[in-house]
Protein backbone atom coordinates (compact mmCIF):
# COMPACT_ATOMS: atom_id res chain seq x y z
CA UNK A 1 0.00 0.00 0.00
CA UNK A 2 0.90 3.53 -0.77
CA UNK A 3 1.00 7.17 -0.02
CA UNK A 4 -1.13 8.27 -2.40
CA UNK A 5 -1.31 11.86 -3.13
CA UNK A 6 -2.99 11.49 -6.96
CA UNK A 7 -5.38 13.73 -8.48
CA UNK A 8 -8.32 12.91 -10.31
CA UNK A 9 -9.73 15.53 -12.36
CA UNK A 10 -13.52 15.70 -13.14
CA UNK A 11 -14.45 14.83 -16.67
CA UNK A 12 -15.31 16.11 -19.35
CA UNK A 13 -13.87 19.29 -18.03
CA UNK A 14 -11.66 20.44 -15.82
CA UNK A 15 -12.35 23.50 -13.66
CA UNK A 16 -10.42 25.99 -13.14
CA UNK A 17 -7.69 25.76 -10.36
CA UNK A 18 -9.52 22.45 -8.94
CA UNK A 19 -8.73 20.36 -6.63
CA UNK A 20 -8.15 17.18 -8.86
CA UNK A 21 -6.30 18.97 -12.05
CA UNK A 22 -2.84 17.53 -12.34
CA UNK A 23 -1.29 20.58 -13.40
CA UNK A 24 0.49 22.70 -9.72
CA UNK A 25 -1.72 25.68 -8.76
CA UNK A 26 -2.70 27.55 -6.27
CA UNK A 27 -4.02 25.02 -4.49
CA UNK A 28 -0.32 23.35 -3.77
CA UNK A 29 0.12 26.51 -1.84
CA UNK A 30 -2.45 26.11 0.60
CA UNK A 31 -2.13 24.04 3.63
CA UNK A 32 -2.42 20.31 2.81
CA UNK A 33 -4.50 17.85 4.35
CA UNK A 34 -5.14 14.36 3.96
CA UNK A 35 -7.94 11.82 4.59
CA UNK A 36 -6.95 8.61 6.62
CA UNK A 37 -8.43 5.30 5.83
CA UNK A 38 -7.79 2.34 7.88
CA UNK A 39 -7.97 -1.10 6.93
CA UNK A 40 -8.30 -4.27 9.19
CA UNK A 41 -5.80 -6.88 7.62
CA UNK A 42 -5.79 -9.70 10.40
CA UNK A 43 -2.92 -12.24 9.86
CA UNK A 44 -5.41 -15.07 9.17
CA UNK A 45 -8.23 -13.95 7.82
CA UNK A 46 -7.31 -10.56 5.43
CA UNK A 47 -10.20 -9.43 3.27
CA UNK A 48 -10.54 -10.04 -0.43
CA UNK A 49 -9.29 -7.56 -2.47
CA UNK A 50 -12.54 -6.58 -4.16
CA UNK A 51 -14.22 -6.44 -0.89
CA UNK A 52 -11.85 -3.81 0.40
CA UNK A 53 -11.36 -1.83 -2.65
CA UNK A 54 -15.65 -1.65 -2.46
CA UNK A 55 -15.85 -0.90 1.33
CA UNK A 56 -13.16 1.71 0.98
CA UNK A 57 -15.29 3.71 -1.51
CA UNK A 58 -18.23 3.37 0.48
CA UNK A 59 -16.37 5.01 3.69
CA UNK A 60 -15.77 8.13 1.50
CA UNK A 61 -19.16 8.58 1.13
CA UNK A 62 -20.15 7.87 4.18
CA UNK A 63 -17.30 10.50 5.41
CA UNK A 64 -18.68 12.91 2.60
CA UNK A 65 -22.50 12.89 3.62
CA UNK A 66 -22.33 12.44 7.77
CA UNK A 67 -24.05 15.64 8.90
CA UNK A 68 -20.75 16.01 11.31
CA UNK A 69 -19.38 16.72 8.09
CA UNK A 70 -21.09 19.49 6.41
CA UNK A 71 -22.88 22.94 7.86
CA UNK A 72 -21.46 23.31 10.69
CA UNK A 73 -20.84 19.97 11.80
CA UNK A 74 -18.30 18.73 14.00
CA UNK A 75 -15.73 17.71 11.26
CA UNK A 76 -16.78 20.51 8.51
CA UNK A 77 -14.32 22.94 9.03
CA UNK A 78 -11.83 20.29 8.78
CA UNK A 79 -13.13 18.64 5.39
CA UNK A 80 -13.43 22.41 4.01
CA UNK A 81 -10.14 22.97 4.71
CA UNK A 82 -9.04 19.54 2.93
CA UNK A 83 -10.89 20.08 -0.10
CA UNK A 84 -9.87 23.59 -0.71
CA UNK A 85 -6.40 22.21 -1.11
CA UNK A 86 -5.06 18.47 -3.15
CA UNK A 87 -7.63 15.50 -2.17
CA UNK A 88 -5.35 13.20 -0.67
CA UNK A 89 -5.94 9.60 0.42
CA UNK A 90 -3.98 7.74 2.67
CA UNK A 91 -4.69 4.32 3.15
CA UNK A 92 -2.80 2.31 6.12
CA UNK A 93 -3.46 -1.27 7.43
CA UNK A 94 -3.95 -2.54 11.21
CA UNK A 95 -4.21 -5.23 12.74
CA UNK A 96 -5.17 -6.21 16.93
CA UNK A 97 -4.46 -3.71 19.15
CA UNK A 98 -3.58 -1.43 16.44
CA UNK A 99 -6.80 -1.90 15.20
CA UNK A 100 -8.91 -1.31 18.66
CA UNK A 101 -6.75 1.79 19.05
CA UNK A 102 -7.28 3.02 16.14
CA UNK A 103 -11.27 2.87 16.60
CA UNK A 104 -10.91 4.85 19.73
CA UNK A 105 -9.84 7.39 17.42
CA UNK A 106 -12.69 9.99 16.27
CA UNK A 107 -14.12 7.92 13.01
CA UNK A 108 -16.71 5.84 11.38
CA UNK A 109 -15.96 2.20 10.34
CA UNK A 110 -17.67 0.93 7.38
CA UNK A 111 -17.86 -3.16 6.97
CA UNK A 112 -17.87 -5.16 3.63
CA UNK A 113 -18.47 -8.61 3.42
CA UNK A 114 -15.95 -9.49 5.11
CA UNK A 115 -13.76 -6.01 4.86
CA UNK A 116 -13.25 -3.34 7.42
CA UNK A 117 -12.53 0.01 6.92
CA UNK A 118 -11.77 3.01 9.25
CA UNK A 119 -11.76 6.87 8.12
CA UNK A 120 -11.18 10.04 10.00
CA UNK A 121 -11.82 13.15 9.62
CA UNK A 122 -9.18 14.88 7.59
CA UNK A 123 -5.61 15.97 9.07
CA UNK A 124 -2.58 18.05 8.18
CA UNK A 125 -0.58 16.26 5.97
CA UNK A 126 2.44 16.04 8.95
CA UNK A 127 -0.11 16.48 11.73
CA UNK A 128 -1.24 12.73 12.15
CA UNK A 129 -2.15 11.82 15.69
CA UNK A 130 0.20 9.03 16.78
CA UNK A 131 -2.01 6.09 16.79
CA UNK A 132 -2.39 6.50 13.07
CA UNK A 133 1.28 7.52 12.32
CA UNK A 134 2.70 4.50 13.26
CA UNK A 135 0.47 2.33 11.23
CA UNK A 136 2.10 0.90 8.21
CA UNK A 137 1.14 2.08 4.75
CA UNK A 138 2.83 -0.61 2.59
CA UNK A 139 3.85 -4.25 2.86
CA UNK A 140 0.54 -6.12 2.44
CA UNK A 141 -0.65 -7.50 -0.66
CA UNK A 142 -4.83 -8.24 -1.05
CA UNK A 143 -5.81 -10.60 -3.68
CA UNK A 144 -9.33 -12.38 -4.44
CA UNK A 145 -9.73 -16.21 -3.65
CA UNK A 146 -12.29 -16.37 -6.32
CA UNK A 147 -12.94 -13.90 -9.36
CA UNK A 148 -15.56 -11.13 -8.64
CA UNK A 149 -19.15 -11.97 -9.96
CA UNK A 150 -20.01 -9.58 -13.26
CA UNK A 151 -20.97 -5.89 -11.83
CA UNK A 152 -24.61 -5.01 -11.31
CA UNK A 153 -25.42 -1.95 -14.02
CA UNK A 154 -28.23 -1.19 -12.30
CA UNK A 155 -26.02 0.43 -9.18
CA UNK A 156 -22.85 2.55 -9.43
CA UNK A 157 -19.88 1.02 -11.23
CA UNK A 158 -16.33 2.00 -10.12
CA UNK A 159 -14.55 0.74 -13.23
CA UNK A 160 -10.42 0.35 -13.02
CA UNK A 161 -7.67 0.74 -15.64
CA UNK A 162 -7.02 -2.98 -16.90
CA UNK A 163 -3.89 -2.26 -17.70
CA UNK A 164 -2.47 -1.21 -14.43
CA UNK A 165 -1.34 -2.44 -11.67
CA UNK A 166 -1.86 -1.42 -8.89
CA UNK A 167 -1.38 -2.32 -4.81
CA UNK A 168 -3.95 -2.54 -2.38
CA UNK A 169 -3.83 0.61 -0.87
CA UNK A 170 -3.17 2.32 -4.03
CA UNK A 171 -6.23 0.88 -6.05
CA UNK A 172 -8.44 1.59 -2.20
CA UNK A 173 -7.69 5.22 -2.82
CA UNK A 174 -8.53 5.40 -6.16
CA UNK A 175 -12.03 3.87 -5.81
CA UNK A 176 -12.21 6.16 -3.35
CA UNK A 177 -11.88 9.38 -5.30
CA UNK A 178 -14.10 7.79 -7.45
CA UNK A 179 -16.52 7.72 -5.32
CA UNK A 180 -16.26 11.05 -4.29
CA UNK A 181 -16.66 12.54 -8.13
CA UNK A 182 -19.21 10.59 -8.80
CA UNK A 183 -20.74 12.06 -5.34
CA UNK A 184 -20.13 15.35 -6.40
CA UNK A 185 -21.44 15.23 -9.69
CA UNK A 186 -24.94 14.24 -8.44
CA UNK A 187 -28.04 16.32 -7.42
CA UNK A 188 -28.87 16.47 -4.39
CA UNK A 189 -32.00 14.24 -4.99
CA UNK A 190 -30.04 11.90 -6.65
CA UNK A 191 -27.48 12.14 -3.63
CA UNK A 192 -30.09 10.97 -0.99
CA UNK A 193 -31.35 8.43 -3.29
CA UNK A 194 -27.74 6.62 -3.46
CA UNK A 195 -27.11 7.41 0.43
CA UNK A 196 -30.69 6.10 1.26
CA UNK A 197 -29.59 3.09 0.04
CA UNK A 198 -26.57 2.50 1.64
CA UNK A 199 -24.44 3.75 -1.18
CA UNK A 200 -24.54 0.72 -3.22
CA UNK A 201 -21.68 0.09 -5.53
CA UNK A 202 -19.01 -2.69 -7.28
CA UNK A 203 -15.30 -2.02 -8.09
CA UNK A 204 -13.92 -4.32 -11.13
CA UNK A 205 -11.79 -3.91 -13.72
CA UNK A 206 -12.94 -2.82 -17.08
CA UNK A 207 -12.33 -5.01 -19.81
CA UNK A 208 -9.52 -3.73 -22.10
CA UNK A 209 -11.85 -3.22 -25.00
CA UNK A 210 -14.66 -0.65 -23.41
CA UNK A 211 -11.67 0.92 -21.30
CA UNK A 212 -11.48 3.95 -24.07
CA UNK A 213 -14.79 4.71 -24.63
CA UNK A 214 -15.45 4.48 -20.61
CA UNK A 215 -12.55 7.39 -20.63
CA UNK A 216 -13.92 9.35 -22.73
CA UNK A 217 -17.92 9.03 -22.30
CA UNK A 218 -18.34 11.99 -20.32
CA UNK A 219 -18.34 9.79 -16.35
CA UNK A 220 -15.97 10.79 -14.20
CA UNK A 221 -12.56 10.03 -14.54
CA UNK A 222 -9.51 9.79 -11.51
CA UNK A 223 -6.06 10.70 -13.46
CA UNK A 224 -2.90 10.07 -11.23
CA UNK A 225 -0.57 12.99 -10.59
CA UNK A 226 2.32 9.96 -10.51
CA UNK A 227 3.49 10.46 -7.02
CA UNK A 228 3.70 6.53 -6.21
CA UNK A 229 3.42 3.83 -8.36
CA UNK A 230 2.59 4.38 -11.85
CA UNK A 231 2.83 7.31 -14.86
CA UNK A 232 1.68 11.00 -14.23
CA UNK A 233 -1.89 11.41 -16.02
CA UNK A 234 -2.68 7.92 -15.95
CA UNK A 235 -6.17 7.19 -15.64
CA UNK A 236 -7.35 4.95 -13.22
CA UNK A 237 -10.85 5.00 -12.69
CA UNK A 238 -14.07 5.76 -14.43
CA UNK A 239 -17.24 6.54 -12.05
CA UNK A 240 -20.05 4.55 -13.80
CA UNK A 241 -23.01 6.15 -11.86
CA UNK A 242 -26.75 5.57 -13.53
CA UNK A 243 -27.07 9.15 -13.08
CA UNK A 244 -24.52 10.21 -14.95
CA UNK A 245 -24.78 8.14 -17.54
CA UNK A 246 -25.28 10.25 -21.07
Amino acid sequence: MSNDPTTPVPAPVPVPDSPFRAEPGDRDFAPQFVLPLVVRIERAAPPPRTDALETAARAVLVMLADERSTGDGEWARAMRDWQDARIRKVVRRARGAEWRRAEALPGITVTGKTAEVRVFPPVPLDGWPKDLARLQVSGTDLDDPEPPVGADLSAPVLWMNPDLEMSAGKAMAQAGHGAQLAWWELSDDERAAWREAGFPLSVRAADPARWPGLTTGGLPVVRDAGFTEIAPGSCTVVADHPALRR
